[in-house]
C-alpha cells in the first residue's frame, strides 16, 4: 500500500524550480519533527505510535470490544472533536455510512456529546428504549461541556436500568491515566479505563485507545489499521521531496498558500469518506490556523456537490485549490440495457458505476484545472482497515510538516479557549462571575 501523488493537474501552477526552493524549509521542518526540536515537541507520541503502541492495552481494547459486542445492542460513544471524529471516520470509511443498518453481528454505534442539541439527544435516548446499552466516554479532563452533559445523562440512564453495579460493567472510560475529574469518577465507580496518552493531542489520537475501542467494537481489524499506519511510518522515514509523496504534498500546499491560495478543498467521490473529511478538517484547521496563518480546510463529495458548489469552484474567486482522494471502488454495479432507452443512457449499458465515477473525476479535474483551480491527486487502493491506518498517518505527518513550514505550533489550539471561557461564564460556572458580568454588559449594548 502507498498513496500515489499525481501532480498532472498542478504543474501549470507549481514549477520544479518552486519545489526546489522549498527544500530547505521542508528539511528544517522534518528535522524539527523527527528530533523533537520544534514547538509542541511534547506532543510527538503519534510519530512512532504505530510501532511502539502498548500491546497490553491493545489486548484490553480487544477484550472490551468483544464484551461490548456480546452484551450490547447499542454502543454510545461520547466525545467531541478528536475524541470521536477519527473513530466515526474509520467506521464509515471501512464499513459504511449505513453501518447501523447493514451490520447485525455487532452493536449499533451512535455518537453523542458532540453538540448541544436536545432533539438529537432525545432521539438517542428513544433509540435506547428496550435495548441493552453500553457507553464509552472519551475526555482527557471530563469537564468539557458537551460530552460531560451527555455522559451525565447516559450514566443516569444506565444506573436506573441496571443499578450502579450493573452500570459499572457497561461504562468504559477513555481519559487521562492519572488525573482529572473523569479519572477520579472512574476510579470511584470502578469503571474500566483506557488512556488518552499525555504526548498525543486529540486530533492525532485516532490510533490510540481514543479511536480504537469504538473501531474494534464495530468489528474492524485494529491490527490491520496499525499495520497500515506502520507501513506509512516506514515509507516516509526519509525526507526526500521527489520520493516521499507525503513530503511533496506538504510542500505543494505550502507553495500554493504562498501564491495566494487561501482555501484547500478535500474532494472525495464516495459518501463513505465524508467523516474522514471531517477528521481531516479538524486536523489541518486546528493545527495550522493560528497567528493569522493557515489554509482554510473545507470538503466536498463529488459528484453530489458539483450540483451545488461546482459553479463557485469553476468560476468564483481564484483563491482555492483541491486535494482529491480517489480509489477503485470494490463494488461493481453494471448499468443495464433498456430497449426503449427513455433516458438516452444505452451508450453506458454494460459499463459499471465505478467506470462512470472515474470518468466524472477525470472530467472534473481537467475542467477545474482549466479554470485555474490546481488539483493535487492522492490515489490509494481502497477502503480497507489497512488503508485507513496508512491514510491517517500520511495526513498526520503531512499536517505537522506543513505547520512547521508555516512556522506555527502544530500541536496547540489556544484559540478554542476563548469561546469556552465565554460559555462557562454565561452558563454561570463558579469562578467566572466577573467574566459573566462583563459579557452580559456587552450583550446589553448590542
Amino acid at each position: 500500500m502507498s498513496i500515489q501523488l499525481n501532480d498532472t493537474f498542478i504543474r501549470d501552477s507549481v514549477t520544479k524550480e518552486a519545489l526546489e526552493q522549498m527544500v530547505p524549509a521542508l528539511e528544517s521542518a522534518y528535522e524539527k519533527l523527527m528530533h523533537g526540536t520544534g514547538r509542541g515537541a511534547d506532543y510527538l507520541g503519534w510519530l512512532n505510535l504505530p510501532e511502539s503502541y502498548d500491546r497490553d492495552e491493545f489486548d484490553e481494547i480487544k477484550k472490551a470490544a468483544h464484551y461490548i459486542q456480546k452484551n450490547c445492542d447499542i454502543f454510545i460513544v461520547i466525545g467531541i472533536g478528536g475524541s470521536y471524529l477519527g473513530a466515526r471516520a474509520a467506521i464509515e470509511f471501512i464499513k459504511s455510512p449505513n453501518y447501523n443498518q447493514l451490520h447485525k453481528n455487532t452493536p449499533n454505534i451512535y455518537f453523542s456529546g458532540n453538540d448541544l442539541s436536545s432533539s438529537s439527544l432525545q432521539e438517542l435516548l428513544t433509540l435506547c428504549e428496550g435495548k441493552d446499552v453500553c457507553v464509552n466516554v472519551i475526555s482527557k479532563s471530563g469537564t468539557t461541556t458537551e460530552p460531560a452533559i451527555a455522559f451525565r445523562i447516559f450514566r443516569n440512564l444506565l444506573e436506573k436500568k441496571y443499578g450502579e453495579e450493573g452500570a459499572k460493567e457497561r461504562i468504559f472510560v477513555t481519559t487521562d491515566k492519572a488525573k482529572g475529574k473523569l479519572k477520579e469518577l472512574a476510579d470511584q465507580k470502578g469503571y474500566k479505563t483506557f488512556v488518552v496518552p499525555d504526548d498525543i493531542g486529540g486530533r492525532y489520537s485516532v490510533l490510540s485507545a481514543v479511536g480504537l475501542l469504538p473501531i474494534a467494537a464495530a468489528g474492524i481489524d485494529i491490527d490491520a489499521i496499525m499495520a497500515g499506519a506502520n507501513e506509512a511510518r516506514k515509507q516516509y522515514a526519509t525526507c526526500d521531496l521527489w520520493q516521499n509523496d507525503c513530503c511533496r504534498y506538504a510542500v505543494l500546499r505550502n507553495i500554493l498558500y504562498r501564491q495566494g491560495k487561501e482555501i484547500e478543498i478535500l474532494v472525495s467521490y464516495d459518501s463513505a469518506m465524508q467523516k474522514l473529511s471531517e477528521w481531516w478538517k479538524q486536523l489541518f484547521g486546528e493545527s495550522e490556523g493560528k497567528e493569522g496563518k493557515g489554509l482554510f480546510p473545507v470538503s466536498v463529495t463529488f459528484s453530489t456537490d458539483l450540483h451545488s458548489l461546482g459553479q463557485m469552484i469553476q468560476q468564483g474567486k481564484r483563491n482555492l485549490f483541491e486535494t482529491v482522494l480517489v480509489f477503485n471502488d470494490r463494488q461493481k454495479i453494471e448499468i443495464p440495457f433498456d430497449e426503449q432507452d427513455p433516458d438516452g443512457l444505452n451508450f453506458l449499458a454494460g459499463k459499471t458505476m465505478d467506470f462512470v465515477n472515474e470518468k466524472a473525476f477525470h472530467a472534473t479535474a481537467m475542467a477545474h484545472a482549466d479554470g485555474d483551480v490546481p488539483n493535487i491527486i492522492l490515489k490509494f487502493e481502497g477502503r480497507s482497515a489497512y488503508n485507513f491506518g496508512f491514510i491517517v498517518y500520511f495526513f498526520e505527518l503531512a499536517c505537522a510538516l506543513s505547520a512547521y513550514m508555516l512556522d506555527v505550533n502544530p500541536f496547540d489550539q489556544p484559540g478554542v479557549e476563548a469561546y469556552k471561557d465565554n460559555m462557562y461564564a454565561l452558563l454561570g460556572k463558579p469562578g467566572y462571575e466577573e467574566k459573566k458580568q462583563e459579557l452580559e454588559a456587552r450583550m446589553k449594548n448590542r
